[in-house]
Order: C-alpha cells, then sequence, then structure tokens
C-alpha cells in the first residue's frame, strides 16, 4: 500500500514540477491534472497513515526502554487506527510485559520463602554449635544430633528445590518404561506400612491384576503417590485409612490416594499445590505438593482433588498413554 501511494506522490511531485514522461501526461493535459490530485490526494493519505503509525511505535518505544530499566508494569495503549500488524505488535509486547511481571513477582516471592524456611534451621546450627563452642553444651550425642537432623532438613529442602526449579522449567529428565499400576501402588504402600501402623492406619491398594502398563518414570511417580501417602499419614494421629486406587479411563490412567483423615482447611485448598503452602501444624517444607504437581506435569497429566468430600481428602492424578499424549488433540 505504501509503495503505491509512494508512487502516486513521485508522479504528482513530477508533474508540479513540470517533470514530463516522453508521451506522458502534463500538467497542460486532463491525465497531468489527474496526476497531480491524485498525488496529493496520496500525499496525504501518507501523512495519515505515518501520523497513526509513528504515535504507536514512539510510546513502544519508551515502554520498552522502561522494560530495560526494570519497570515490567509498563503496558502500551492499543491504537484505534493503523496496520493490523501494528495492533499485534501491541498486543504482543503487553503480553510480554504482563509474563515478566508476573515471573518476577514468583522470583521475589520464592526468594522471600527460601529465606524464611532456611531462617530456622540455621539459627537452630548456629545456636547449638556457639553454645557447644562456648562450652554451654557438651559436645556429646544428645547435642550433636540435633545439629545433624537441621541440616539434613537443609539437604532436602535444597534437594526439593533443586527438584522443583527442574520441573517447572521443563528440564527434569524422566525416564519413562512401561510400569503396572497396581504393582507402583504395591510398591509405594509396602514402604508406608509400618509406619503407617504405628499410627493405627491401615493402607490399602484397589487396582485390578488386568490394567494396562503406563509409560511413566516410576521412580518420579512413586515419589509423588509416596508425598500423598506421607501427608495423609501424619493427618491421620489416631487412625483410619488410606486407600491408593488405579482406574482405566479412555485415553489414559486415574491414580488416586484417598484418606478418611480430617481432610484439608478450605483456606488452603487454592493454593496447597502452590510453594509452601502448609498448615500452622506442618514440619514439612511446604514443597511436596508443589514438586508432585510438576512431575505430574512433566509427564502430561494433571492433579488436583478428586471431589469434595465429608471427611477426608481425596486427590486424583490423571496421567495420558503414550497415544493420547503424542496426539494433535492433547497439544
Amino acid at each position: 500500500m505504501l509503495a503505491t501511494l509512494g508512487v502516486l506522490v513521485l508522479f504528482a511531485i513530477g508533474s508540479l514540477l513540470g517533470i514530463a514522461v516522453p508521451g506522458g501526461p502534463t500538467l497542460t493535459t486532463p491525465a497531468g491534472l489527474l496526476g497531480v490530485v491524485l498525488g496529493a490526494l496520496a500525499l496525504f493519505a501518507v501523512i495519515r497513515v505515518f501520523r497513526s503509525i509513528s504515535a504507536p511505535l514512539g510510546a513502544l518505544g519508551e515502554a520498552a526502554g522502561q522494560v530495560q530499566a526494570g519497570d515490567y508494569s509498563v503496558r502500551v495503549d492499543q491504537p484505534e487506527r493503523g496496520p493490523g500488524e501494528l495492533r499485534t505488535l501491541v498486543s504482543a509486547f503487553n503480553e510480554m510485559a504482563a509474563r515478566l511481571e508476573a515471573e518476577n513477582a514468583t522470583r521475589r516471592r520464592l526468594l522471600a520463602d527460601v529465606s524464611h524456611e532456611l531462617r530456622t534451621p540455621l539459627a537452630v546450627v548456629q545456636g547449638n554449635l556457639e553454645a557447644v563452642l562456648d562450652g554451654i553444651y557438651p559436645a556429646d550425642d544428645a547435642h550433636l544430633r540435633p545439629i545433624l537432623e537441621e541440616t539434613r532438613v537443609l539437604e532436602r529442602l535444597v534437594d526439593d528445590l533443586r527438584t522443583l526449579s527442574l520441573a517447572e522449567s521443563g528440564v527434569l529428565p524422566l525416564h519413562p518404561e512401561p510400569t503396572e499400576p497396581r504393582v507402583l501402588l504395591e510398591d509405594v504402600a509396602s514402604v508406608h506400612r509400618a509406619r503407617a501402623a504405628e499410627n493405627g492406619v491401615a493402607v490399602e491398594v484397589a487396582a485390578g491384576p488386568d490394567l494396562e502398563p503406563v509409560d511413566i518414570d516410576p521412580m518420579r511417580m512413586h515419589q509423588v503417590l509416596s508425598n500423598l501417602v506421607d501427608n495423609a499419614v501424619r493427618a491421620m494421629p489416631d487412625g483410619g485409612s488410606i486407600v491408593l486406587a488405579a482406574t482405566a479411563r479412555d485415553g489414559g490412567l486415574d491414580l488416586e490416594v484417598a484418606d478418611d483423615g480430617p481432610g484439608i482447611p478450605d483456606e488452603l485448598r487454592a493454593s496447597v499445590f502452590e510453594r509452601f503452602t502448609k498448615s500452622g501444624t506442618s514440619r514439612g517444607s511446604g514443597l511436596g505438593l508443589a514438586i508432585a504437581r510438576a512431575i505430574v506435569e512433566a509427564h502430561g497429566g494433571s492433579i488436583d482433588f478428586a471431589d469434595r468430600q465429608p471427611r477426608g481428602t481425596r486427590i486424583r492424578i490423571e496421567l495420558p498413554t503414550a497415544e493420547a499424549a503424542q496426539s494433535p488433540a492433547a497439544d
């Protein structure tokens, strides 16, 4: 469009200056006068188009400078007129700025949460070591063991943060292999049955032997299910039951961990799969369910509450089959 307008403008200028094309129209002919009129209109159109583009481009340039300076809250108003490509550019810029703003807020919150979680074990380690060095505490098992336990807490926190970071960035290494659902659930249950029995909790498995194997990373999925069972056991100090179930569905497999404990408080349900979300009585890092969600999503699946129950908690993991995960409909 601009090229056509430019040709008309050049033609008009040539006509006004009396530059005649051999054998072509001049100002003394109707065609020449028509060229002047069309050229003037084209020039006017070019000026209008330039004005409709220059202002938004200027705003984009200024906004880009603000983003470069670290202000991710800046947005550019969508132009009322102008080419469609310019509107697309403005929309893309605003979406980019919004994403940068959200990621920056997440990073700040993560740093604050990590600092808070590290402060307690570090304070315990520092206080006990200073007391031992000052001779207040003897360097015996009773006073050194708590220090060792807190260092293990720090180690678990660092490992959890690394796993979560890898999973959320899409680079968590997975080693999928055909895995029988019932075997996986039995392995998880066997790990927790002894400890659960100490609390009077029964751990059961409900999965048919005829379920087809599913391609997953068995170690990572074991980690997810184990975390869910461990949370349930700790939530039921006075006994109860936990059921690990697996059911086939079209295009995938559902895994469930259900308990008849007190349930998750309503104020935590919306954010329970977020980092560092935990109840006031929890001694964990608050990363377990966030890691579980990241691992499940890395498998192309989803994890959430199955439904709202009068008592207890039921969490469902929906995993796709290899064919469903690779089909266009799954994208």
